[in-house]
């Protein structure tokens, strides 16, 4: 067993709770996650810049192992990928392999120590696993590992999967065999990049419900890149091969890429917030760019929820795509009224008490000469709290406008998400609790209308039943046990409490 080589500098700090008011009025996405195998390359760097394409899914910590013979370094720390690594510290990641991992966290608190790729030592060597979802039965993993005497470094279900393949190592197994047999035991969402001595798998959990996909860079022979979307190997050169499906492994040694479907009933359910908000507007998916899927969703929600006015905008950047579909569907001119500050990300350093009070301006300013004595339709692809909502309402009145209409493309969040979306409980979600007349009455606005579930379905072109859509229905593909219920509910209460 070789231990690795860590590069971690000194611990953070973690992150403070943020004002509730400042929280994004969003569901957060977990993770993404980046894998190659390329031999003669500079790994590091190269995963460097897949991560960087993929810091939308994840602004809390950043991570890279790479992989020489039975050498292994890691370097991982909070913060985004570019405070995270330096020129430096990439040239001391040496090797023909890499993990690497950007982290929102679902499971686990927001310290140094939960950032991943998650290291653990085996008789085989040391695997590198950095996991993008959420195990539903993390509870009762956990106890099954308690009892097989392991110890716990971190708070994180990405840990538990890592050390019951490393069980499953230990009791004689090879990289692939225990690994299927470590997955028979993770229920709910998992998106993998596990690397090892030999070379590294991407896996996808039965129901696919997160993304990953495989690409190939040019050279003989030919080096592969696992990533959470396209947009991962576009930045690096590589080219799209395809999905990892769900149910299968991909294991990526010097011989090649080999293939292995480990449930016998895979039951595709990818998670339809991927394409309505998580990934890149540039990114593939089903064979085109979300942007196209976007548009779609603005035209649909012209044709359900048409009112007159004289200007559609969208809430940037994610609401732009379906504002300007509603725009060509509906004949309203489209136009720009919020400038954002792209410059504004995670600080440690609160704003004062009249900032907040002020709303929106640290991200978003109003174009007030656009908007003035205008009947506006404003776009956004969600609503969770409906706080933003509120305080971009204000802000377009503020500036002139002399009606506000807002328009949704997707349905009412109505329920939790457990399967790697950070979103609030129930009773925080504000559909859940209140009618859409009494939201449009609480975020100010003239109209409010969301795009209906049938029509959000009807635009992705493909069999409705291969998406998850729980948040807008509740009906959970993968089944919830009570006590994970619970412990959400638990975990919601502390937020509030701590957050003031």
């Amino acid at each position: 067993m070789m231990p690795y080589h860590s590069l971690d500098v000194e611990q953070s700090l973690p992150d403070s709770h943020q004002h509730l008011d400042q929280k994004p009025d969003k569901p957060e996405e977990a993770c993404g996650v980046f894998g190659l195998y390329a031999p003669e390359e500079n790994v590091a760097k190269l995963t460097y810049f897949g991560l960087y394409a993929l810091q939308h899914r994840g602004q809390e910590s950043a991570g890279i192992a790479t992989f020489e013979g039975d050498k292994v370094y890691c370097h991982k720390d909070m913060g985004l990928v570019s405070q995270v690594f330096k020129e430096e510290t990439l040239q001391q990641l040496s090797g023909n392999l890499a993990v690497g991992h950007t982290r929102y966290s679902t499971t686990g608190s927001s310290l140094k120590v939960n950032a991943q790729p998650a290291l653990v030592n085996t008789r085989l060597g040391t695997l590198a696993l950095a996991h993008n979802g959420n195990l539903v039965n993390a509870i009762e993993l956990r106890q099954e590992l308690s009892k097989r005497n392991h110890n716990f470094n971190t708070t994180t279900d990405s840990e538990m999967i890592a050390l019951a393949i490393a069980d499953e190592v230990d009791r004689g197994k090879d990289w692939l065999e225990a690994a299927i047999s470590a997955f028979q035991m993770c229920s709910g969402a998992y998106s993998l990049v596990i690397g090892t001595p030999m070379g590294i798998m991407g896996v996808r959990d039965p129901n696919g419900i997160r993304p990953l996909v495989i690409g190939t860079l040019e050279g003989s022979p030919i080096r592969y890149v696992l990533s959470s979307e396209t947009c991962g190997l576009d930045i690096i050169g590589a080219e799209y091969l395809r999905d990892v499906e769900p149910g299968e492994l991909v294991w990526i040694t010097e011989e090649g890429l080999a293939s292995f479907h480990w449930t016998k009933q895979p039951d595709r359910k990818l998670c339809i917030f991927e394409m309505i908000y998580f990934a890149r507007p540039d990114s593939i998916m089903h064979d085109e760019t979300l942007y196209s899927y976007r548009l779609r969703l603005g035209e649909q929600l012209a044709k359900e929820s048409y009112v007159d006015a004289d200007l559609v905008m969208g809430v940037p950047d994610s609401g732009v795509p379906a504002a300007i579909g509603f725009s060509r569907k509906s004949g309203i001119a489209y136009g720009e009224g919020l400038i954002k500050n792209r410059y504004v990300g995670r600080t440690f350093i609160q704003p004062t008490q009249h900032m907040r009070e002020s709303g929106i301006r640290m991200k978003l300013n109003t174009l007030k000469d656009v908007l003035a004595g205008k009947r506006v339709i404003i776009v956004d692809d969600s609503i969770v709290r409906g706080t933003t909502s509120r305080k971009i309402v204000k802000a377009l009145r503020d500036a002139g406008a002399t009606e506000v209409h807002m328009r949704i493309s997707s349905p009412p969040v109505t329920h939790p998400c457990f399967y790697g979306i950070d979103t609030d409980n129930q009773d925080q979600l504000i559909a859940a609790t209140q009618s859409v007349s009494k939201i449009a009455e609480q975020i100010g606005v003239d109209s409010l209308a969301y795009l209906s579930w049938e029509g959000m379905l009807e635009v992705t072109g493909e069999d409705p039943h291969s998406f998850c859509s729980a948040c807008f229905t509740g009906d959970y593909p993968i089944s919830i046990p009570e006590d994970v219920k619970r412990s959400k509910l638990i975990l919601e209460k502390i937020k509030v409490r701590t957050a003031f």
